[in-house]
Formats: structure tokens, C-alpha cells, sequence
């Protein structure tokens, strides 16, 4: 796979990422249905804002140390 490729797959993982924390923030705090469900309400939030950390916090890690691989080749040619 090449480096544009992976970056824009990296990329798209992150912005995932941040659209489940976004969703399970909306469900716990504004979301009557969610309210009314009780414990189970609560625990499917608790997973959309878990799933979106896994998905986007390593991800950024690794998004990082590309870019720094990267401009570091660069600069030595």
C-alpha cells in the first residue's frame, strides 16, 4: 500500500473516530431515547465514545510518526 493511500485510510479511521466520540457525547447528554433505556442507554453511548478513542487516538500516533519518517527523507535527499 502505498503512503498516500495509507494516509488517507489513516485519516479517514481518525475522522471516524471523532464522529462515534461526537455521537456518543449526543446520545448521553441529549437523547431522550437514550435517557428512557436506563443502564443500557448508558453503557451504548459509553461504547460509541470507547470505539471512537480506539479508532482515532492510535491512529494519530501513527499518522504522526509517517509524517515525521517522511519529511525526514525529505530532507536528507
Amino acid at each position: 500500500m502505498s503512503d498516500k493511500k495509507l494516509i488517507l485510510l489513516l485519516k479517514s479511521c481518525i475522522a471516524l473516530g471523532l464522529c462515534l466520540i461526537a455521537l456518543g457525547i449526543y446520545l448521553h447528554n441529549f437523547s431522550q431515547a437514550m435517557e428512557a433505556m436506563g443502564v443500557t442507554g448508558i453503557i451504548i453511548s459509553a461504547v460509541c465514545v470507547a470505539v471512537g478513542m480506539a479508532l482515532s487516538l492510535p491512529t494519530k500516533m501513527y499518522l504522526t510518526f509517517i509524517l515525521v519518517r517522511r519529511e525526514s527523507e525529505s530532507s536528507s535527499k
